[in-house]
């Protein structure tokens, strides 16, 4: 790996970092602009970097670093929304796996691999609610509990921010796609 590709992973993985100081309480599941940072991470680094910087972003934030929406420290993996983080390195993957492959840059084509991004993230998250209120917290919720609580309640905002950020990558895409092309790092 190029030394650019990694100091563009690290950047959308402090941008990440900062999304998720910026945030909503909700229950269970804080509403942050965290995923903006995998949606962006992903359309402009592609599938490897995008998910690379969201790797970097959990690893960091598991090392100790207070970057997650609430602290840090391996003991974050048992936190309820843990898995809403592992979702935000599969969903950058699959949305930089869509805008590259296609080729896409409007931003109407790119809001459909944003969306995509989203579901994966929603996928891992629910899931690991679901599993860590049940076997780790002792305080189950039902499965309709886990779908209102971790997907209907903060997955409004998530798709305001997939459109925002669908337009923000189709406008700065045609300007960074020759830097990252001369740097071998584009799709």
């Amino acid at each position: 790996m190029r030394i650019h590709s990694f100091v563009w992973a690290a950047f959308f993985a402090a941008l990440t970092a900062v999304g998720g100081w910026i945030k909503i309480p909700v229950p269970y599941v804080p509403f942050t602009l965290q995923i903006a940072a995998v949606y962006l991470a992903g359309c402009l680094l592609g599938p490897k970097i995008g998910a690379l910087s969201q790797l970097l972003y959990v690893l960091i934030g598991l090392a100790g670093a207070p970057v997650f929406a609430e602290g840090g420290g391996l003991g974050y993996i048992w936190k309820p929304t843990f898995g809403y983080l592992l979702g935000f390195i599969a969903g950058a993957y699959t949305c930089g796996s869509l805008v590259h492959r296609f080729q896409w840059t409007r931003a109407q084509d790119i809001w459909k691999a944003n969306l995509a991004a989203l579901l994966v993230v929603y996928v891992f998250g629910c899931a690991w609610l679901y599993i860590a209120m049940k076997w780790i917290a002792g305080a189950p919720l039902s499965i309709g509990q886990t779908l209102w609580f971790g997907f209907l309640l903060p997955v409004p905002g998530d798709l305001v921010l997939c459109a925002v950020c669908s337009v923000i990558a189709a406008r700065v895409w045609p300007r960074v796609r020759p830097i990252m092309m001369t740097r071998g790092m584009g799709g």
